[in-house]
This record gives C-alpha cells, structure tokens and sequence, in this order.
C-alpha cells in the first residue's frame, strides 16, 4: 500500500503548491494594485494642479492687459489734464479766428455792394507811388547772419519818403512801429552777389554807406518797384577808359595805404560796402569824386574785394596746364593774342600783384598765396563743373607765372612776328601738346 509512496504526489504535495503559487499571485496583484493607486494619485493631483492653475494662469494675463488699458487711459487723462489749458487758449483763438472771418466777410460784402451800386463815390485816393509787401533782409551779429521779414513797403515819389511796416504772421495784419526816411538812391542786385532772387538795394539819406536788401516777389513785382524807386540797373564791368581808372584808383590806394597789410587781397570786405564802393566807382558821374587814398570811409579790405569782383566780372578764361619749361614760353605766347585794352589791363594788374609780393614778408602775401587769390577771379570757367573744380590748381600755376616772370612775359605790342612764329611751333611741338593753353579775357 506504501510501496509507491516516494514516486507519486500525494494530495498534501498539491495543496501546498497550490497554496504557494497563489500566495505569488496575491503579493503580484497587490504590487499592481499599489503601483495602480500611486499612479491614480499622481494623476488625481495633476488634474488637481491643472484646475488650479487654469485660475490664476488665464486670469493673470487679463489682469495684465486691463492694468495697462487702465495705466494708458490714466496717463492720457493726466496729459490731457495738462494741456487743457493750452486747449481751450486754442479753441478762444479759433472762435475768435471765426469770428473777425464772419465779421470781415460781411463787411466785405457790404462794402462791395456799396462800390457796386456808386464807383465813383469809393474810388480811393492813393497818395503813394508804389506800395506792396517785400522782405528786407535784417542783419544780425556774428554768427547768426541774417534773416529776411516781411514788410509792407509805402513809397512817395514827390518827397522820397520810404515807409516800412513789419507784417506779424500770427497776427496776420500789420504790425509794429513804422520806419520812414528819405531814399537816396535805389540800384538792382545781381543774381551773383547774393544767393537770392528778385533782390534791390535802397540807401537812406540818414545812413551813407548802409545800404537795405530787399526782396520783391517775383521778377514783375521788382520791375514795378525799381520803375517807381527810379532805380538803377547794376553796372557792367567793361574795358573802358573808366575800367582802367576803377583798377589804377584801387592799385594806387592799396600800394599807398596797405601793401604791407597783413591778407592782403585774401581777407575780405563786408558785401554792402563793397556793393556799395563798386557802384560809385563804375558811375561815370561819381567815379573821379571817390578819394581811395586819403578817405577813411573805404577800408583797404573793401578796397581790394571790390577790386576782385570788378576783375571778375571782366576776366573769364578756362586752362589746362603742362610741363614747367613750356608753361612761361605759352604763357609769353598767349599774352600776345589777347586785345590791346585786355593786354593793358592785364599788364597794370600783373606789375602791381608783383609788387605786392614783394612785401611778402610783412604782409604773408606770396606768389604761391596770389595765385590762389586770383586765379579763379581771372580764369572762371563758362560752366561751374566738378572737372572745372579740379582745374583750379592750373589757374593757380598761371598767375604765378604771370607773376614771377612778369618781366620776361612782355606786354610789348612791337613784338615781332617770327617771335610769334617761334612761340606757336614751340607751343606746338609734339613734346609740348599737353601744354596749349586757352587763355581769352572778354568783355
């Protein structure tokens, strides 16, 4: 009956495997049952955290949002709470604006009907020659230039009497005090003695010397003024019998008063005078009147500047320049084709400009510094361009040839004819092309 009893399972060998087994399964399904409760935790508390957060997390931007709306309405409040004075100072100036309008304009209207209805009972009598708005230009000190105000100008011709009254924009009327006084002369103003257009200048008779830029509005408005001012178109420079008594009259006071001056032909005088001296001088009626030498009213600056422009407006030659050996023998040639009047003139100038640099030492003018002076005065281009800007060291060098070799370039008129001969070959040899000069004063 126990024979076997080693080799076969007996029912209490099952009933403890089995119980072993499911002891394994029972500590199994709690490890899941617990790691399913830790994750069902986790998860309750993520929802948890996600619901609250939801209210702070969108709330919190719109707080944002209204707090700056709120901030901005708060500072346009204030700023405009600022401003309202300036605000309602406005508003009064437009309502009174609006009311001159409605009240000018029904004037308007009446005095229209009223001239409509009897011409001739309103016909204004104008007691003055001319009238109209200008701007006269009002010097300031140094360094803030000039301005130009608008006035309206008031002018008699049967007793010379000038008025002018300052115009306020603002206002938009006239106002201010009025200036008066008696017109000596009036005389145009070239376009290239100011930077403005439509220009005249007046003098009064209480201020010699101080001449008054005005302004007119258009080219017609000018013809109008300077037709009823009896005034004066700019002379022109020509070389002429007073051409050559401007330049010896300048020469002779700058020789006598200021050829040891310090910038001497480099430091300049002030415009209005210098307008004003060259207006006298180039007047056949006052140009022997003018005492350079012996007057203190015309200082040796105002002298010399005006003597520039004068030589301006008559010189006008464009160059090119090439090497040193054949620059004096072209120049000494080219001189020789100039006319008699323009090689006279160009002779006074040259002596002179020699003489001034020979008190170099007291006065700092040397050949080199004459050169730069007067180069571009007597050889300005036809057209102001950028490739006649970079010629202006050629100009240069041909002044300071005139000037250094003044006495081998002769202003002779008996020259010979094979001298001119010899000099337009040499000018013309192939080794010398590049240095033909175009060298032609006008008038």
């Amino acid at each position: 009956k126990f024979e076997f009893i080693g080799d076969a399972e007996t029912d209490d060998e099952r009933y403890i495997g089995s119980c072993i087994f499911c002891v394994q399964a029972d500590n199994q399904v709690e490890q899941n049952r617990k790691h399913f409760y830790e994750l069902s935790l986790e998860y309750v508390c993520k929802l948890q955290e996600i619901q609250e957060r939801k209210k702070f997390e969108c709330v919190e931007p719109v707080l944002s949002f209204f707090q700056g709306l709120f901030t901005f309405y708060h500072q346009g409040y204030e700023l405009a709470k600022d401003f309202n004075h300036y605000k309602m100072a406005l508003q009064i100036n437009i309502q009174n604006t609006r009311n001159r309008f409605e009240g000018t304009r029904s004037e308007v209207e009446e005095l229209m009907n009223k001239i409509r209805r009897n011409p001739q009972e309103h016909k204004r009598a104008n007691h003055f020659t001319m009238e109209g708005y200008l701007y006269v230009q009002e010097k300031r000190p140094a360094p803030f230039g000039s301005s130009w105000v608008k006035h309206y100008c008031m002018y008699r011709k049967e007793t010379k009497k000038f008025t002018m009254i300052p115009f306020e924009h603002r206002s938009g009327g006239k106002v201010g005090d009025e200036e008066l006084f008696v017109l000596t002369y009036c005389t145009k103003r070239n376009i290239d003695t100011i930077d403005r257009r439509f220009c005249f200048d007046l003098e009064a008779s209480d201020r010699p010397g101080v001449p008054v830029t005005m302004q007119a509005f258009s080219e017609e408005d000018r013809k109008l003024w300077m037709e009823a001012l009896d005034g004066k178109e700019a002379v022109s420079a020509q070389l002429d019998k007073i051409g050559f008594t401007v330049i010896k009259k300048c020469i002779s006071a700058v020789e006598t008063r200021g050829i040891n001056d310090q910038g001497l032909y480099r430091v300049v005088g002030v415009s209005s005078k210098v307008q004003r001296l060259l207006s006298l001088l180039m007047d056949a009626k006052t140009c022997n009147e003018v005492d350079l030498e012996n007057s203190v009213d015309w200082e040796v600056k105002t002298i010399t500047s005006a003597m520039k422009q004068y030589l301006r407006y008559l010189f006008l030659c464009p160059i090119e320049s090439g090497s040193p050996e054949s620059r004096v023998n072209a120049v000494h040639f080219l001189v020789h084709k100039l006319p008699e009047k323009n090689k006279e003139m160009l002779e006074i100038l040259v002596k002179h400009l020699a003489n001034v640099s020979k008190h170099a030492k007291k006065n700092l003018m040397t050949v080199a510094n004459l050169g730069v002076v007067f180069g571009p005065t007597l050889m300005r281009p036809q057209e102001e361009t950028v490739a006649a800007i970079m010629d202006l060291k050629f100009q240069n060098i041909v002044v300071e040839i005139l000037i250094e070799n003044h006495e081998k370039v002769s202003f002779d008129t008996s020259l010979r004819s094979e001298l001119i001969v010899l000099c337009l070959h040499f000018a013309q040899s192939s080794e010398n092309k590049e240095t033909l000069l175009y060298f032609e004063f006008y008038r």
